[in-house]
């Protein structure tokens, strides 16, 4: 058997290099940056700054590295400049037709506000939302529940949008019995799905979203295993909005506490 070859000390990409790695390499040096604070420089994940070292990647950041890095030189050292003046070279990624890419969004937020209580300041959670796509629901969409448990611990409110085959839902989009008072929140898309946002909208039409009561949401999300995407199919199926077996394609929990007058 052939012995494998021993890649070379210090890696054997090194000469291999493309130009993000070699200028965000120069800029680390230059700020005494890590590749976190570069990321942050370029308003993207430090994964991809890692990237530019072992995949190649980062070929449409050079204009805002090169920036960066002169800037640097220049004596600028503040974060929030360089990043001022890194964006300003960053150009919108296209799509194969020349249109503008579509960018993922997060997958969860989480918002609190600074209160005072018994005299001290403390943080208080005011909102919070979760996405999961098809694979994370088959999974279970672990990342929804703890969503579901901080309003429930917090007695809030929860919202839910659902993706799914358009020929799935019984009620035409837009009808009264199927989302009352929220018609205006159904998308639908080229694929035949459809998106449709639910609340418990107990003012009726027009009155706006007041939300479901996350007690008594995460009773029910608890009752199906703690899996939300179940419990929702299950509440959908039950109060007669979708057919039983729907796949749902995405699903997004929102959730937030009731203001306090």
């Amino acid at each position: 058997m052939t012995p494998r070859r021993r890649r070379a000390a210090g890696g054997g990409r090194r000469g291999q290099r493309n130009e993000a790695a070699r200028l965000t390499e120069q800029l680390m040096e230059a700020g005494e940056f890590s590749k976190k604070q570069v990321g942050a420089i370029l308003g993207r994940d430090p994964s991809l700054v890692s990237q530019f070292f072992t995949k190649n990647k980062g070929a449409s950041l050079v204009p805002a590295l090169r920036a960066a890095l002169q800037a640097v030189q220049a004596g600028v050292r503040d974060t929030e400049s360089l990043q001022a003046i890194a964006a300003g070279h960053i150009q919108p990624r296209l799509s194969k037709t020349g249109a503008r890419a579509r960018v993922r969004g997060r997958s969860s937020a989480r918002a609190e506000k600074t209160v005072t209580e018994d005299g001290r300041r403390v943080k208080r959670w005011t909102s919070s939302m979760a996405k999961a796509g098809r694979q994370h629901i088959a999974a279970g969409a672990s990342r929804l529940y703890p969503v579901v448990a901080e309003a429930a611990a917090n007695r809030g409110r929860i919202a839910f949008t659902v993706r799914a085959r358009r020929d799935a839902f019984i009620h035409d989009s837009g009808r009264l019995a199927d989302s009352p008072g929220v018609r205006r929140n159904v998308v639908q898309r080229r694929d035949r799905t459809e998106e449709r946002a639910y609340g418990n909208n107990v003012g009726g039409p027009g009155s706006g979203e007041e939300g479901f009561d996350a007690v008594e949401f995460k009773a029910m999300v608890d009752a199906a295993g703690g899996d939300v995407a179940a419990a929702v199919l299950n509440w959908l199926v039950d109060t007669g909005r979708i057919a039983p077996g729907t796949q749902l394609t995405s699903l997004e929990i929102r959730a937030w506490r009731l203001r306090e007058d």
